[in-house]
């Protein structure tokens, strides 16, 4: 850090890591409820996500849904691990707003 720094950002990436790692799939609205579970209870930046191939990561099948349906709140940061122009396309369709 530099004498200019002002802040920090620290990001929470458990919903993504996390979640993936699991050898069971987690349903889609468990995982809203932990995200929004964390947003209530202040978190303000999350990797949420990931837009990857579902036979590679199937627990990240549900990319989609969970980015629809996680409560938006001023001031909280939601992004998505998106690894390549396949996922790309995945994650631009909707918006999420």
């Amino acid at each position: 850090m530099t004498a200019h720094t002002t802040h920090i950002i620290v990001t929470e990436v458990g919903t993504r890591d996390g979640f993936q790692a699991e050898p069971v799939f987690i349903p889609t609205e468990r995982k809203v409820e932990v995200i929004n579970g964390l947003i209530d209870a202040g978190v303000q930046s999350f990797e949420t996500t990931s837009f990857v191939s579902p036979r590679a990561v199937p627990q990240m099948a549900d990319a989609m849904q969970v980015m629809a349906q996680v409560q938006r709140k001023p001031g909280v940061r939601l992004t998505a691990l998106v690894p390549n122009a396949r996922g790309a396309e995945r994650a631009a369709p909707p918006k999420w707003t």
